[in-house]
């Protein structure tokens, strides 16, 4: 259940992200004191959030973490990987060369 970037600047494009959101140029996501990131639509605001991690084959990884004592479902997700997706190729295509979602939990995930 984790989103995978591919990059040979994965801090680069975490930073520039980040920056997009701040400057209120990425309306519909935003992210905490952890860096963690959740989806701003009433509908979907809160309901998981997604965390970064650089890994060390060139890779930004944002593995999900469910609410407390909630059984994450799968429409959230996909919603939250799908719309991750998009907005990172809407905001920041050229800062990396493949992205994807896997749909099973892998290490790092809290679901």
């Amino acid at each position: 259940m984790a989103v995978h970037f591919k990059t040979s600047t994965p801090k680069k494009l975490l930073a520039t992200y980040k920056k997009l959101v701040d400057e209120g140029r990425v309306q519909t996501w935003s992210y905490d004191n952890d860096g963690d990131f959740t989806h701003t639509a009433d509908q979907w605001t809160k309901k998981a959030w997604l965390r970064p991690k650089v890994t060390e084959g060139k890779e930004l990884v944002f593995y999900v973490l469910a609410p407390r004592d909630t059984n994450l479902a799968s429409a959230v997700y996909a919603v939250y990987h799908g719309r991750f997706i998009e907005s990172l190729l809407r905001h920041c295509d050229k800062l990396f060369e493949e992205a994807y979602a896997s749909a099973m939990p892998e290490d790092g995930d809290v679901v």
